[in-house]
């Protein structure tokens, strides 16, 4: 049963790729929003915001080292968005009923979707890490903290793609699907994403610190720039692992309901 459900999830999965390779558009948005978001809040609050920053010199580059990693952290919500809104078109069009006649374990199905939007999600990152680059952005890491890195932005992809995809499958249409992962997109900048936690009113900060993306940036800012992780890790951790849980058995069991809407 186990060989079967890991050969049939490759299977699904090299459907998803080949389906995102024929109709690049959707991975085109999702990489050019964060490299526009980048672009916006880097050239025309990057200035201001920079000499806000505590400890820190000031100005410009001083906020690009601050800003990327809520950049990377949109991103990976974005990629996540669009996996709802693809696990959506395929209970709305059909294919679901027929996969159901064929003798495909449940869970390869989703795992196809979620573990080809972490591969394109990476993919479309690496951009925004080189759009970044090109515009200043200088970690202070080496080898073994970019490897962490890259894991640490996977372990978040599938966690947050789970959570979309168990939001895609119950939405009633493809339209609702594209909307319900909508307060994902707003937590990075309720978070210490965009600016300090410090700076935020009481009751703000308050929701800023408890919320699961604050660790989360706090985790990779720290695996890229050589700051001090401490407890953000584990608790970043703690969170996907909790998200990956709760998305993963919300999704088997809506997609056990009657796909027809």
């Amino acid at each position: 049963m186990t060989t079967h459900l890991f050969a049939d999830s490759a299977t699904m999965l090299r459907r998803n790729l080949l389906h995102a390779r024929r109709y690049p558009s959707v991975t085109l948005i999702v990489g050019a929003v964060p490299v526009i978001m980048y672009l916006l809040f880097v050239y025309v609050f990057g200035a201001t915001l920079g000499d806000g920053l505590p400890g820190a010199a000031g100005g410009r580059d001083a906020y690009i080292a601050y800003v990327t990693p809520g950049i990377l952290l949109l991103g990976i919500v974005g990629g996540a968005q669009s996996t709802a809104i693809s696990v959506s078109m395929d209970m709305t069009s059909g294919i679901i009923s027929r996969f159901r006649t064929m003798s495909i374990p449940r869970a390869a199905v989703l795992a196809g979707h979620v573990i080809g939007s972490v591969v394109q999600t990476v993919a479309t990152l690496l951009v925004v890490v080189g759009v970044a680059l090109l515009t200043g952005f200088r970690p202070a890491t080496g080898p073994v903290e970019w490897v962490a890195a890259l894991g640490f932005v996977a372990l978040v992809a599938f966690a947050l793609t789970w959570l979309s995809t168990a939001l895609g499958l119950s939405a009633q249409s493809v339209e609702a699907a594209s909307n319900l992962p909508m307060p994902l997109i707003l937590l990075p900048f309720f978070g210490s994403g965009f600016v300090p936690t410090e700076s935020m009113p009481t009751v703000v900060r308050w929701f800023a610190e408890y919320q699961p993306f604050t660790p989360m940036i706090e985790t990779l800012r720290g695996l890229l720039l050589g700051t001090e992780v401490g407890w953000n890790g584990p608790i970043a951790i703690g969170w996907c692992v909790a998200l990956s849980i709760l998305g993963s058995w919300w999704a088997l069991r809506l997609y056990d309901r009657d796909p027809v809407r």
